[in-house]
């Protein structure tokens, strides 16, 4: 809405009427005070003002509405028929005014002008508006942001104070996997021991009672491999310092530690040049001891097991990442003509105490490929295999270098 501000009636009419021809909404005052008590009722998008009035002027108004936070940016356009000198217009403007237009007034360049200073005014408007909404978005984000920044700061807090809990727990824990290893492995060693004295000493002519005894002992044996490997995955958790590490020396010592059951076997081991990687060497040499001997293991029937252990630089983190000399990991290949297994139960293989076979035919504690993939893990590697029923398999290992 526009307010127009003279003390002649007519002169009000005959702008009213002008404006109004243009669809424009319209109000009047008489005077300035009048205008001013008008104007903190409503809110106008433009006030024509005329300068010359009795009592308080047109300057005068406008400095007043200048001097508000609420008014301060409503257009004014100043009307004179008197003042027409240069210092009355520079005033004019001093005071606020967006212009400045002497009488007679020309309609259409009035209209002109009335229309230009509401669409400013609508614009600036507008921008206000705007301002505002992002003003209060800003504020809303900022709170939302340090709420979350409180929140993050108090879950930091638990999750270190369960941390240090964790890591208390941690070590009570292998501290009691090592006395409960100790108290259980001496028993079992008695036992073996009490059992060979008395198949020694009594049971020479008894068929039956020796098959008893040897049954025994080999139970004994048993509990007591899966005590040692419930040892060796306990300790994983422990942190061990990582140094330089060449798997070609890792797997030599695996190979010779193994060299009875490649005799035994008649096993062929072939091994090609094998990078160097940062790792632990006693819990590296624990994956190959354990894929070594799970190819001797799972065996053919009178068929001579074949491993073929190779590596390769490659590109990236992947299993199948292509091979590239400037990688920043290896890929190290276990390959054996075992007896396979089906695929479908990879994810199987490394869980602990899980086991694809017959444990009467092959023995183990179902622990060996679970200790191996916990190792990789802390290595920040990965492992998996691929197999056929009756076709071998063939792990597949991937190390920072």
């Amino acid at each position: 809405m526009i307010l127009i501000v003279d003390d002649l009636s007519e002169n009000l009419l005959a702008l009213r009427k002008t404006l109004e021809v243009h669809n424009l909404q319209v109000d009047t005052a008489e005077s300035g005070e009048e205008a001013l008590k008008k104007i903190l009722k409503q809110n106008y998008s433009l006030i024509i003002l005329d300068v010359q009035m009795p009592g308080m002027d047109g300057f005068e108004v406008a400095e007043i509405l200048a001097g508000s936070n609420r008014t301060k940016d409503i257009p004014v356009i100043f009307l004179s028929a008197v003042n027409k000198q240069k210092r009355f217009i520079s005033k004019g403007y001093e005071t606020g005014g967006v212009d400045y237009i002497t009488k007679p007034v020309d309609p259409d360049l009035l209209i002109l002008k009335v229309k230009t200073f509401l669409k400013l005014s609508e614009q600036k408007t507008e921008l206000k508006n705007i301002r505002d909404i992002l003003s209060k978005e800003v504020e809303i984000r900022k709170a939302a942001e340090e709420n979350l920044e409180a929140k993050v700061e108090e879950r930091t807090r638990e999750l270190i104070k369960k941390n240090e809990e964790l890591e208390f727990r941690n070590h009570e824990l292998q501290q009691f996997s090592w006395v409960v290893s100790h108290d259980l492995k001496e028993p079992i060693r008695k036992i073996e021991m009490f059992i060979k004295m008395i198949k020694e000493r009594y049971l020479t002519d008894d068929e039956k009672a020796l098959d008893y005894v040897d049954r025994t002992v080999r139970a004994a044996q048993r509990m007591s491999k899966l005590i040692t490997d419930l040892l060796d995955y306990s300790r994983l958790s422990s942190d061990v310092a990582p140094e330089k590490t060449d798997i070609n020396a890792v797997v030599n010592e695996v190979v010779s530690d193994l060299d009875y059951l490649i005799e035994e076997s008649n096993a062929i081991v072939i091994k090609k040049d094998l990078p160097k990687v940062t790792g632990v060497p006693s819990q590296l040499r624990q994956v190959f001891q354990n894929l070594l001997s799970n190819s001797l293991k799972f065996t053919k029937k009178d068929i001579s097991p074949i491993i073929q252990i190779s590596g390769e630089i490659i590109a990236d983190k992947h299993i199948d990442a292509p091979a590239d000399a400037n990688g920043e990991y290896c890929r190290i290949t276990v390959k054996d003509n075992g007896i396979g297994f089906d695929e479908q139960y990879l994810d199987k293989i490394f869980i602990i105490f899980q086991s694809l076979n017959d444990r009467k035919k092959y023995e183990g504690t179902g622990i060996g490929l679970a200790i191996a993939k916990k190792i990789i893990e802390k290595h920040n590697g990965l492992i998996t295999a691929k197999s056929t029923p009756g076709e071998g398999a063939t792990f597949l290992v991937v190390l920072p270098i």
